[in-house]
């Protein structure tokens, strides 16, 4: 069934709703987060169609979300919150997406941009030297079957342990680095081969690492308390759980496809693949899913490793401490309010989206040489989205369409002329991270701080931006 705009009620600004008698099928609204002037991106390509489609499986909580960075994504939508009864409900690989525990973390320095400017280009090598990046390209860090085992299971944890990192690490790290209830045995021999030598890399696509200053502050209170001020230099770090998690993920979509014959589940679309969250298949992808997570965060941790040490080599001053490290594609186990005020179990599925809980740090990156946003969440998001918010900017043009458009070695001189270093293994690559393929992460922001359920507190913009 097509979605036209009379189908949305309007909520108030920044909010609108699918009711629940737009289909028989659907359990609860499917609701969106949007202002009127981003509203049309939404019906160019699935993104309204899957949201309904979300509403419609059983055991949803409340009702379905979408962000203002939301896009077509497989099953879910980018940009997707749906909380599931964990007692009666289901788990979906589409909700939590391929790339498990994809994420964002921001390191501070206490230095300003005048103090690393003339440094800036032999930093910046050296990251790219310490920091592998790219499709299939391998890390330094070779782990036997046990620490290998142990990265899957302790997660960021782990690392520290091995010296990559500290305690105080771990407190500024979305559940302090680790998803409990990992299992090893849930996980194939064809995932473990395709992690082997990949803790410490970046991949390609969207994933980069960026020098950053910090451009605005807009809340001064909570900016001093997370150690931001103007002027400053930080780091910021964007990758997941790369062929790792992809691959956990299409192990289970598989599995769950026959798991709904079992079960006698029907949805409307066979990519939500899913499995009762209390069911054997269920609680296998559940405990795989964690060690994705897990891998995730060990990966960001030994890379947050590998730049401290370039930039101790470059610049021989202060040791990079952890604003925050937060996860956009992952499933969590949280108690939230339902549809009757009574807080219950849920499984979270956060797909393209951004834990916020109240006062937690939130990192939103934008599309290359555009700005980032540093927020954090409020009372609100928890009564209103499952603690949840945006996570980027949002695509607004496939990658293969960005390629056939934006001449990469074009966007790098255009970057380059606005002072910003640029290192990436390919050209063409670049061409599908081109701003003018995202929505504008500055509208997407607006939105969410509009909206009350994030707060603005300080704006970065590139200094640098290093790419597979």
């Amino acid at each position: 069934m097509e979605i036209r705009k009379q189908d949305l009620k309007r909520i108030n600004e920044y909010l609108w709703e699918i009711p629940r008698d737009f289909r028989s099928d659907m359990r609860v609204p499917a609701r969106v987060y949007i202002s009127e002037k981003m509203l049309d991106s939404l019906f160019k390509d699935r993104t309204l169609t899957q949201l309904v489609n979300t509403a419609a499986m059983p055991g949803v909580v409340k009702y379905s979300i979408v962000m203002p960075d939301a896009h077509e994504g497989y099953g879910f939508p980018i940009g997707g919150v749906v909380a599931m009864r964990v007692d009666s409900g289901l788990i979906s690989p589409g909700g939590i997406g391929y790339d498990i525990n994809c994420g964002v973390r921001l390191l501070k320095s206490s230095m300003t941009v005048d103090e690393v400017k003339d440094h800036l280009p032999d930093l910046v090598s050296q990251i790219y030297t310490n920091v592998p990046s790219g499709v299939g390209r391998g890390g330094y860090l070779k782990l036997d079957k046990s620490s290998f085992n142990q990265v899957m299971t302790r997660g960021a944890k782990f690392m520290v342990e091995r010296g990559y990192g500290d305690g105080k690490d771990l407190n500024q790290i979305e559940s302090e680095g680790q998803l409990k209830g990992a299992n090893p045995e849930m996980v194939s021999d064809t995932a473990r081969k395709r992690a082997f030598d990949q803790l410490g890399t970046i991949g390609a696509g969207n994933h980069f690492i960026e020098v950053q200053k910090v451009d605005e502050i807009h809340t001064e209170e909570e900016a001093e308390k997370l150690g931001l001020f103007k002027g400053q230099v930080c780091v910021m770090i964007h990758t997941g759980s790369r062929g790792f998690g992809h691959q956990v993920a299409t192990d289970y979509i598989r599995k769950f496809m026959k798991a709904m014959t079992k079960y006698q589940i029907n949805l409307p679309d066979r990519e939500l693949a899913a499995a009762p969250f209390s069911s054997e298949e269920g609680k296998a992808y559940w405990q795989a899913m964690s060690c994705g997570a897990n891998f995730a965060w060990s990966n960001r941790q030994f890379i947050t490793a590998m730049i401290r040490k370039a930039w101790g080599k470059v610049l021989r001053d202060g040791d990079l401490p952890i604003v925050y490290d937060v996860s956009h594609n992952i499933g969590k186990i949280e108690r939230h309010l339902d549809e009757n005020g009574k807080e219950i179990d849920v499984l979270v599925h956060r797909k393209g989206a951004t834990r916020a809980w109240q006062g937690q740090p939130v990192l939103i990156p934008g599309s290359m040489g555009t700005a980032s946003h540093i927020l954090v969440g409020t009372d609100q998001t928890m009564e209103e989205t499952f603690g949840s918010s945006c996570h980027g900017a949002g695509r607004l043009m496939s990658r293969s369409a960005a390629k056939r458009q934006i001449r990469g070695q074009d966007l790098k001189k255009e970057l380059e002329s606005k002072g910003i270093i640029v290192k990436a293994g390919s050209t063409s690559g670049l061409a599908e991270e081109a701003p003018q393929a995202y929505k504008d992460v500055d509208d997407v922001v607006d939105v969410v701080h509009g909206a009350g359920i994030a707060k603005k507190v300080a704006r970065l913009v590139p200094l640098a931006v290093i790419k597979g």
